[in-house]
Parts: structure tokens; sequence; C-alpha cells
């Protein structure tokens, strides 16, 4: 990993001239980075997706949504106990898992073209780990001040009370935001009001607690201290960007043709050719994964625009045009090195590989949801009893036994019919009743015996397996649903 690293002894950097054998270790520590302060679009767009994003995650458990007696009115709510997932309208049940199956390729396919598009713009902007990272270095720099000032700080050996005063009123703002980011986790999956009521009284479940601290632990090492290594070490993504992307890329990148050979601004002369980069490392300083992009492509870059912020910056400030860093296409370097335009951003957007994903994202979607519209509220499993086969009563018939589950999907108490085709000479009957309907509360189930009769000498009965389809219909509305089996008779 390339890393910017100050020339000063307090970091135990080797000086050069040492040619003396030095213990070789298999890791490398790591050095702390001190991301200085920048304005510009860029970052202000990353401010205002931290805000949406943060928005979104703890306010979202407390949006309530009327869904009428007898069930729950938050509006998100994964209900483990009862096997349901609530999304506002929507209701997911078990058996619909294939919903949440379609959103994570959706998530994933969208994730892959957003990468072959724009680099790691996920990574950059919207990754929990970078925003909590970010919302940790801005309390940083709220108590402890700008980079200068936090660097002076780490190279403070002694801890006086300014030190100590420091770091604990940064840690403890750090534990109470850790501590919000785990009690809203746990806010997803119980009514809110009730989970918060319970956890202050200390009534909750110890599984709340032990999530809420888990959490709560994880997020002030990962934003507080771990931040840039869960992004190199711990993330997968970085390795697996690179099948992603390609020379079409838009990524955040250095126009070395323009600014090289770089020196500093106070040893240029008229003899001497110039770049229009003056070394300023301005773009370092500001670089939350501690690199120099100047270098090029690394896997630690996480594209997100901020070492543009400050190029532009110094830029403006030296008369020279903006874009020394920024965001560009591998493609059109040689363009732009003769001196032509780059091409136009939409030809780099719309070629095979985005237009394949962003095609394989709508086919999911789409079919997700027309799976939404059209889906039955009422469900039905069917299981034969095949211990044995099948029973031949007194009068010759022979009778099939089958399980049937059906569950009520709607939040009102229905009456369902049951029924079955396949042939008409075979008989359904239920269990404990003479009718063939069955009631049930609202988003209620229940499993009801049914049997199958053929009468002596038909054609099922003789026969070895009789194809069937049972049929439950909803009365109110006439809505059906079925589920296929097999009648099985003598096999004469």
């Amino acid at each position: 990993m390339r890393k910017h690293i100050p020339n000063d002894a307090s970091f135990g950097v080797i000086p050069l001239s040492d040619t003396s054998e030095q213990p070789q270790s298999l890791y490398a520590a790591r050095e702390p980075i001190f991301p200085k302060r920048v304005s510009g679009p860029f970052r202000n767009l990353k401010w205002i997706i931290m805000a949406v994003t943060l928005g979104i995650y703890y306010i979202t458990p407390w949006i309530r949504w009327d869904r009428g007696p007898d069930l729950p009115n938050q509006a998100v709510l994964l209900d483990m106990a009862n096997r349901r997932f609530y999304f506002f309208w929507i209701e997911i049940w078990p058996h619909e898992f294939y919903f949440v199956a379609g959103l994570l390729i959706m998530a994933g396919l969208g994730l892959f073209l957003f990468t072959s598009a724009f680099g790691r713009v996920w990574c950059g902007y919207a990754c929990p780990q970078t925003v909590w990272t970010d919302l940790f270095i801005l309390v940083e720099r709220w108590i402890e001040g700008d980079r200068n000032a936090r660097l002076r700080l780490h190279r403070q050996k002694s801890m006086d009370f300014r030190k100590f005063r420091l770091m604990t009123s940064k840690w403890i703002v750090w534990l109470l935001i850790a501590l919000a980011t785990g009690g809203a986790w746990v806010f997803y999956f119980a009514d809110a009001p009730t989970l918060l009521r319970d956890l202050v009284t200390l009534n909750a479940h110890p599984i709340a607690y032990t999530t809420v601290a888990i959490l709560t632990a994880t997020t002030f090492f990962f934003g507080g201290f771990a931040r840039e290594q869960i992004c190199i070490y711990a993330c997968p993504w970085p390795r697996i960007q690179a099948a992603m992307m390609d020379e079409d890329t838009i990524t955040v990148g250095y126009r070395a043709w323009r600014g090289e050979p770089r020196k500093h601004s106070k040893e240029i002369t008229e003899d001497t050719p110039q770049g229009d980069c003056i070394d300023c490392m301005a773009c370092v300083n500001v670089c939350p994964m501690g690199i120099d992009i100047r270098d090029g492509q690394q896997m630690e870059c996480i594209t997100c625009a901020l070492c543009i912020d400050a190029c532009d910056d110094i830029m403006a400030k030296i008369g020279k045009p903006r874009g020394l860093v920024d965001y560009m296409a591998l493609s059109d370097e040689p363009r732009e090195r003769s001196g032509e335009k780059p091409r136009s951003i939409w030809k780099h957007i719309l070629r095979p590989r985005t237009i394949l994903y962003t095609t394989l994202w709508s086919l999911v979607g789409i079919g997700l949801v027309f799976a939404l519209f059209v889906r039955s509220h009422i469900d039905m499993s069917v299981a034969p009893v095949r211990n044995p086969v099948f029973v031949t009563l007194s009068d010759g018939s022979i009778r099939n036994t089958y399980d049937v589950r059906l569950r009520n999907m709607t939040n009102q108490p229905t009456t369902f019919r049951l029924f079955a085709t396949g042939h008409p000479q075979l008989r359904l009957q239920l269990e404990g009743t003479p009718y063939e309907t069955v009631d049930l509360d609202a988003q209620g189930a229940e499993l009801q015996r049914v049997y199958v009769i053929a009468p002596p000498g038909s054609d099922p009965a003789n026969a070895e397996r009789t194809e069937l389809r049972f049929w439950v219909e909803d009365l109110s509305n006439g809505e059906r649903n079925y589920a296929d089996t097999t009648y099985f008779g003598k096999g004469n």
C-alpha cells in the first residue's frame, strides 16, 4: 500500500542512509492517518449522502403504518417471532423469501453496474464503513482540531490533562454514536417504542442487550480506530473490483501528462520545465486512505474524490485550470495528451458491460414487481400421507390421505372452500366436518387432514396413479390457488 509518510523521526522512519540490516516483519504496523478538512462539491455531496443515509437508518424504525387491529403498526419490521417481514404496505411471508433473494440479486447487480461505470463510488460515498468513519473523523476534528492539531496531539508522548480531556471527550462521543447505531439496529426487529422502554427499564430480552453491545463495540472500533484497515484488509471488494472495471471506467485519476514534471513552486525557474503540479501534497493530506493518487490506480483508493476538491482549490489559487486530479477514463489519456477533448461521459457509461448489467438488473426488478402484484393471498401446501399409500374401505372404496396446510394472508377472517379436480369419480372429504369449507382468522394458518375417495371399480381405484389438483377458493372474492399431487389406486 502506498502511503505518504512524513520524514519525521517521531514516526520511526529509518533514514535512507542507514544501510544496516533491519529485521523484516511480515506485518506492517498501521500508520495513523489524519485527513485534512477540505471543502468542495464532492465533499458537500458526501455530507448530503451521510445525512440522508444516517437519517434513513435512525428514523425508519419509528415510522408508523396502520395495518389494522392485532397487526404491528411499524412501517419496516423484521418480525422474527412470527416469521414475517413488513415493509410499509408490502408483507413478505417465509415461503416468499424469493422476494428477499431477488432484492439481494438486484443489490449485487447494482454494485457491479456502478463499479463498472464509476469505480468504487459505493465505497467512497455510501458504504456504512465510510459513512460512520466520516462521522467519527468529523467528531475528532470538532474536538481535537484539524490535521495539524491532531498530528501534534498524536506526537505528544506525555499524557497531560489536555490530551486526556480531548481523547476522553472524543471517545465518549464516539461511544454514544456507536450505542445509537447498535440500538437503532435492534429496533428493526421489534416494536421500536416498546423495545426502547424495555431497554431503558432493563426488561428487554438478553439477546437485545447482547446485539446492542456487539454492534456498539464493532462500530466504535471500526469507525474510530480501524478505519481504512477495514477497507483494505477485511473487505473483499477491493480485490473483486478489478474484474468489474476496465479502461473505460470513469474513476479518480491524476493527469500526469499535465502535472509532470512536478516541482515545488519555489524551485521554478524560467529554464526549468514545469507541470501544473506544485507538489503541495494537498491531495495526499485530505485522503482518508492515506495514499497518493499521483502514483496511479491503487487498490486502496475508494474514489471518494476528496483529492479532486483539494487539488481544484490549489489550482484556483495558482491560476491553473481545474482537473489535474479528476474523474476520468484511462482510455481518454492518448486523446488528452494530444490536446483533444475526452470522449463524452455517455460513451464511457453506455458500453456492452454496463448495458448488460442494466438489462439484468431491470429484468430482475420487473420480475419482482410482477410477482408482487400477481401473488395470491392464499397459500396452500399439500403433503400426501404415504403410510400406507392407500386404504381399502369396507365397501371397496380406495382412500388416500393428505395433509393440507392453508394460510390466510389477508387481514380479515376468511372462509375457504376446498375441492379437487383430476377425475370426476374422485370425491373429497374433510376430516372432522361434513362441509368442504375451512374458517381461518386474519393471517391465520391451519393444518387440515383431507381424504380423497374413489368408488370401488372406478378408473382411479383400479389405476396405479391419477394426477390430482387441490383447489382452495376464497368465498369472499373468488380468489383461488392450487397445488398438484398424485392419487394412488390399486394398480390393476
